[in-house]
């Protein structure tokens, strides 16, 4: 098999101009590479006690639900505004170019419920630190955070310095 890195195609000027985009979608369709993806991700946080793992629209409702399996964890979306049916508890939260929403269900955790949150991958970190502020506002803890790519030069890792952070392919 080949290493996890060469699945990730490269994609030039997209979504706009001087943007390269790490495209993982060449990574999803590979059978040993899906595998080998979600068996790594599994293996750094096969040892942290979980009860939820929450997934971040949309590419890590991917990862979180086969990862909240493996753990026996249940998985809990977090999405845009208006795509949950049940009450929510919305968070706001900037972006380098203007601001964003996410919510969760309000009866998504249970207060002391260990959280592992994922996504696909970590630019700024300014949408992962947002739903760790939400488990923590409904009284959950954050167990952890995990990425299958991590963009180190725009250092999101730094926005996680009091949780356990993990990322498999670093750039």
């Amino acid at each position: 098999m080949r290493n996890l890195e060469s699945y990730i195609r490269d994609v030039p000027d997209f979504p706009k101009p001087g943007i390269l985009f790490k495209d993982i979608t060449t990574l999803l369709k590979d059978k040993e590479g899906f595998k080998a993806a979600i068996d790594a991700l599994y293996e750094k946080v096969k040892d942290i006690q979980v009860d939820k793992v929450i997934g971040i629209e949309s590419r890590g409702f991917i990862f979180a639900p086969l990862l909240a399996y493996r753990l026996g964890a249940g998985f809990v979306p977090v999405r845009k505004p208006g795509k949950l049916p049940a009450e929510t508890v919305k968070i706001s939260y900037d972006l380098e170019y203007g601001q964003d929403s996410l919510e969760i269900h309000k009866d998504a955790l249970n207060r002391g419920d260990r959280v592992l949150i994922v996504d696909d991958l970590v630019a700024t970190g300014g949408t992962a630190e947002a739903v760790c502020k939400m488990v923590e506002q409904l009284g959950g803890t954050v167990a952890a955070v995990e990425f299958l790519v991590e963009l180190n030069f725009l250092k999101g890792r730094d926005r996680f310095s009091s949780y356990p952070f993990f990322s498999l392919l670093r750039y």
